[in-house]
């Protein structure tokens, strides 16, 4: 998809605060084309940057939905104080609009995460059944600099459960334009029941996909590649 294809969520921080656009000079992932996304915050304000697909029929998809993308937290002024994500079935197009992220947490290593919540607060680096709502957490670690190809389908059955499966491709192996999925370890598929018992709320059974970073210091680098939108029919 091209950067046509993306909108900006409203309450993102603003090109003063987080620059962002195609670039050809960073690290492609294996198989990767001349450019990729990238998003690199350049003051300490505290927020977030996320885009979502707005084309027709996707925005917002009626039902479940499929994301992949490669993600990766690239060499920054830190190891802390950023992560990065795609999400699916956001509810709303505001950065503080919940839905389901999965990516890099903020930490050092990180863990790729399933999140239900806000895009504003990122992904936090916390143990499942905290506060933040983190859903499944890898038991694998993903170090900085390194791309990880990954992909979060939300399937939304016909009695309003919505069945959240998490994968990944290994880059080196494979590559991003040919992705062989495998589950993630540590992270087996979730099932956000239509009565609110397993997240604490109710499921989101539509809404918008896309992709984002949350920021907390300055030099923070996100970088994003090959971001593939399907959705349930």
């Amino acid at each position: 998809m091209s950067s046509a294809n993306w909108t900006a969520c409203t309450g993102v921080l603003g090109t003063n605060d987080c620059a962002r656009g195609v670039t050809s000079g960073p690290t492609k992932p294996n198989g990767g084309g001349t450019f990729l996304y990238a998003m690199n915050s350049i003051t300490n304000t505290v927020g977030g940057l996320a885009f979502y697909t707005a084309q027709v029929s996707f925005a917002p998809m009626s039902s479940g939905c499929d994301i992949s993308g490669a993600v990766k937290r690239g060499p920054s002024g830190g190891t802390t104080g950023f992560s990065a994500f795609l999400f699916v079935g956001l509810g709303g197009t505001a950065l503080t609009d919940e839905g389901y992220m999965l990516g890099i947490s903020d930490a050092n290593p990180g863990r790729i995460e399933l999140r239900k919540g806000a895009l504003s607060v990122g992904l936090p680096d916390e143990a499942p059944g905290g506060v933040n709502k983190i859903l499944r957490r890898s038991t694998e670690s993903v170090a900085i600099d390194v791309w990880t190809h990954l992909r979060l389908e939300q399937v939304v059955n016909a009695n309003g459960d919505v069945i959240l499966n998490c994968y990944k491709s290994d880059l080196v192996a494979n590559a991003v334009t040919a992705p062989v999925w495998v589950a993630i370890p540590g992270m087996d598929p979730y099932t956000d029941d239509a009565l609110g018992i397993a997240s604490g709320s109710f499921p989101k059974t539509s809404g918008r996909a896309g992709f984002g970073g949350q920021f907390s210091d300055v030099t923070r680098r996100c970088y994003f590649d090959h971001l593939v939108v399907k959705r349930q029919t």
